[in-house]
């Protein structure tokens, strides 16, 4: 059984769209499972439905107000590099509502419930395929994945949108009787689930790259030293996922092909840029081709 699993990353997913359209159009590949953690979980039904050029579409469309209800923070772009500030009204705003994160993030799932149609969502359930998104139930202390094939559609939605609630800045959902978020909070690169799930060969597609070699910017404020607290520290869980996921798939002969970001993208991925994104997509492509084609000149004639 063949699966693709795609990490968390926030905006650098368009760059993880840009390898699974080659994957699946150029080689050909028919995954069975399909398991993302937070914006890879907002790309693996329309890439499980063959529907590439819509989700590009969307993918490389959005900006901040397509993704947040309130905007906890300012963007500003100096020496090069974007940087955040806090929006203080915003925030002050969202604690007065009794709000326990800086944002709110209800229009990314008005976002997905526009995206994904219900005749899509049956066309998927009815289907042999299984797409599992990752999540972080922060009561019980533990990750959870959730299946297309245990919910309906406005759960599974719901589902996708909890995968990717990077708090404190986007919502905090409370369900079952548990607190939710985003799923790379435990799990960045699911590898080791979807081997436990019978996947023999996995195609994971980690938006970082394979070689730590980013030296931040000192911090400008305490957002942005939030931001690269928290960075540090799915980077940390994403090198210990890969890690456990190779020894999995060591013991249980089932091969896993990476495919690393060749460079960095950017250092604030809740920053969502168009022209960015849409530049990533294609070089997600073009480094995918570039892999596949040094695979095919190692391989004995």
């Amino acid at each position: 059984m063949r699966a693709l699993v795609i990490s968390g990353g926030g905006s650098k997913g368009a760059f993880a769209g840009g390898v699974a359209q080659f994957l699946m159009e150029q080689r050909g590949y028919d995954y069975d499972l399909l398991l993302g953690t937070s914006t890879g979980s907002l790309l693996i039904s329309h890439l499980a439905l063959q529907k590439i050029e819509k989700i590009r579409k969307v993918y490389t469309s959005v900006n901040q107000q397509s993704i947040f209800s309130n905007l906890p923070f300012t963007i500003s772009h100096k020496y090069g590099v974007d940087s955040i500030g806090i929006n203080h009204w915003n925030v002050l705003r969202n604690f007065m509502r009794g709000s326990k994160t800086f944002g709110e993030s209800h229009n990314l799932l008005k976002l997905i419930r526009k995206t994904i149609t219900k005749e899509e969502f049956q066309t998927l359930k009815t289907g042999p395929k299984d797409l599992v998104v990752t999540v972080s139930n922060l009561s019980l202390n533990q990750v959870e994945y959730k299946s297309i094939n245990d919910f309906d559609y406005d759960e599974f939605c719901e589902w996708i949108w909890i995968s990717c609630n990077y708090i404190p800045f986007m919502s905090l959902v409370r369900k079952n009787g548990c607190e939710y978020a985003d799923g790379g909070l435990g799990s960045m690169v699911p590898v080791e689930e979807a081997i436990r799930r019978g996947a023999t060969e996995v195609d994971a597609i980690v938006l970082h790259t394979e070689v730590t070699h980013l030296n931040r910017m000192p911090s400008r404020n305490a957002f942005s030293l939030m931001t690269n607290m928290f960075a540090f520290m799915l980077d940390r869980i994403e090198q210990q996922n890969i890690k456990i996921g190779k020894f999995v798939a060591s013991n249980q002969n089932a091969l896993i092909n990476f495919y690393y970001t060749p460079t960095i993208l950017t250092t604030n991925s809740l920053i969502f840029d168009k022209e960015q994104m849409t530049q990533w997509w294609e070089r997600g492509f073009q480094y995918a081709a570039s892999k596949s084609e040094q695979a095919s000149e190692l391989e004995p004639e």
